[in-house]
């Protein structure tokens, strides 16, 4: 069996389970910058896909190879895949589902405690020697926060969510969400209270943000939602970064309606110096803590993800319906 990789070679044999024979596939890889035609190319026969969550799989390329039966994200993501022409076609189309749940539920809370310490302000005063003066003004300001002092507001709720739920319920923290659909069979379970879109902006002192990224939630977090969040909050993404519109959270910072950002995502990735969020003023940007888009990429995450792999090709092969399908087959 053939199979094409989209994305970095070095990580399938690193997270391959011992149970794999590799002699049995031919594997092919192609970079996550490939245009369409290189896929194409070296995709000539493969029967399964294996793509990186933030690859672009075509119509095009779907249409140029006929032998194709499963496509794969790598990771939870699936977003610039062309899930319709796969289902047209007869491809499933598969993702990791909740493998980095708690991966990226650590980072949201790395991100939220870190804001609530103004763990940037502390490091950048130790460095300079400042140790004390910065540690007096915090002691005269109270401006250092404890989670069980705070309401959280999570902005969806599915699994990455409802994993940041169960850690943040450890700290003592008030947990508050909005969802499109109730989970209320969960809510006493993870100590959550469902509330309103405008409750949960009224009242919740940080917003993680959760929601799967689609047409309808592009921007979802635009001016009007952080011009109506409380004053003083602080926002959190470890979702996707299309989520936010980068220029209203710019303007909602240096307006100083909101506090700051954690953002382990933002708009146009991957980043580089001419990012918007980059070239905003020094009073935003030491307001916001950023991270490389790296919640969800722990080793422990990569094995759950290519053990899922694996066993949906090995179910391929054995004629068996693969599982986690995201288009509807």
């Amino acid at each position: 069996m053939k199979i094409l990789v989209i994305g970095k070679e070095g990580r399938l044999a690193k997270y391959m389970p011992d149970t794999v024979n590799v002699s049995d596939f031919e594997i092919n890889y192609v970079s996550l910058s490939a245009s369409d035609e290189e896929i194409i190319e070296m995709g000539k026969g493969a029967e399964i896909m294996l793509a990186d969550a933030m690859a672009r799989v075509s119509a095009n390329v779907i249409d140029a190879l006929p032998e194709l039966k499963m496509i794969h994200s790598e990771g939870v993501g699936f977003n610039y895949f062309d899930i319709n022409r796969a289902k047209e076609k007869g491809i499933y189309v598969c993702n990791c589902k909740a493998a980095n749940a708690m991966a990226v539920a650590e980072q949201s809370l790395l991100l939220i405690m870190a804001l609530l310490r103004k763990l940037p302000d502390g490091d950048k005063a130790f460095r300079e020697g400042q140790q004390i003066q910065m540690k007096e003004s915090y002691m005269l300001n109270g401006s250092l926060r404890e989670l069980s002092e705070c309401t959280i507001g999570l902005l969806g709720f599915g699994d990455i969510a409802q994993a940041s739920a169960k850690l943040l319920k450890a700290f003592g923290a008030n947990v508050i969400y909005f969802n499109r659909t109730r989970k209320n069979d969960i809510e006493e379970e993870l100590g959550v209270q469902y509330v309103s879109k405008e409750e949960l902006l009224r009242n919740s002192d940080i917003i993680s943000v959760y929601l799967a990224l689609n047409q309808e939630t592009v921007h979802f977090v635009d001016e009007a939602f952080l011009m109506e969040m409380k004053e003083g909050a602080y926002i959190v993404n470890t979702a996707r970064g299309d989520l936010i519109d980068t220029k209203a959270l710019i303007k909602a910072i240096e307006c100083g309606h909101i506090a700051g950002a954690g953002l382990d995502a933002v708009e146009n990735e991957p980043v580089t110096t001419d990012n918007i969020i980059l070239k905003a003023s020094s009073e935003v940007l030491d307001r916001c803590i950023f991270s490389p888009h790296i919640g969800g990429i722990t080793g422990g995450a990569f094995s759950k993800c290519h053990g899922m792999f694996w066993s949906n090709v090995d179910r391929i092969i054995n004629g068996k319906r693969p599982e986690r399908i995201v288009n509807g087959l």
